[in-house]
């Protein structure tokens, strides 16, 4: 990954981490558990895809996921990469189409308005995270990088609060000695940077 994730760049870090992550996964992997409570790393990536579908379907008014991401099946009906690679593809044409300085873009989650920074950083920020998720889950190094982490926490501040109202997210976790920037970052999206799933 490159060392310049504080510009437009940082939407393609976030997709590089969820194929590296989504790649790790071993065979017979996709049922496994997730810090994402209740879903298996297939639901992970279910959603994680339709997040991606329903960014380029705001930017281009082009049909979004024919599924709720926020109810995957967390069943494998193809395979995971090709999948995954369909809706990358879709959402990064939708961002390559936006002026980088506009002020104002439409986005699928609150306030449904951002500047284009912070909407491509937004749709960023869900496949980073989501990344880490699987990697985790599948006992793979995190694609999470501290690079990669200090702009999205700048976005994080913007956008998270209002969404954790509606249970999109966890509480705030104290942050412990030692911390990194990903860490800082898990930590205030509701999630432990040292996750590991039940024995």
């Amino acid at each position: 990954m490159s060392s310049n994730t504080s510009g437009w760049d940082v939407l393609d870090e976030a997709h590089e981490a969820l194929r590296t992550a989504v790649a790790a996964v071993p065979a017979g992997g996709w049922d496994l558990p997730t810090p994402c409570t209740g879903w298996n790393v297939t639901a992970v990536l279910q959603h994680a895809a339709g997040d991606q579908l329903g960014f380029a379907s705001a930017l281009t008014g082009e049909p979004g996921p024919d599924f709720d991401p926020f109810s995957p099946s967390g069943k494998p009906e193809q395979d995971p990469a090709a999948f995954l690679e369909a809706a990358l593809t879709r959402s990064a044409a939708a961002w390559a189409a936006v002026d980088h300085h506009a002020a104002e873009v439409p986005t699928p989650v609150p306030p449904h308005k951002m500047t284009a920074w912070s909407g491509m950083a937004a749709c960023a920020l869900d496949a980073a995270v989501h990344a880490w998720d699987i990697a985790v889950a599948a006992g793979a190094p995190s694609p999470l990088t501290p690079a990669l982490a200090r702009p999205l926490m700048r976005v994080a501040r913007e956008i998270v609060e209002p969404l954790r109202a509606w249970g999109a997210y966890a509480a705030v976790l104290a942050p412990e000695q030692g911390d990194d920037d990903v860490a800082a970052l898990l930590r205030y999206l509701g999630r432990d940077p040292q996750w590991q799933p039940a024995a």
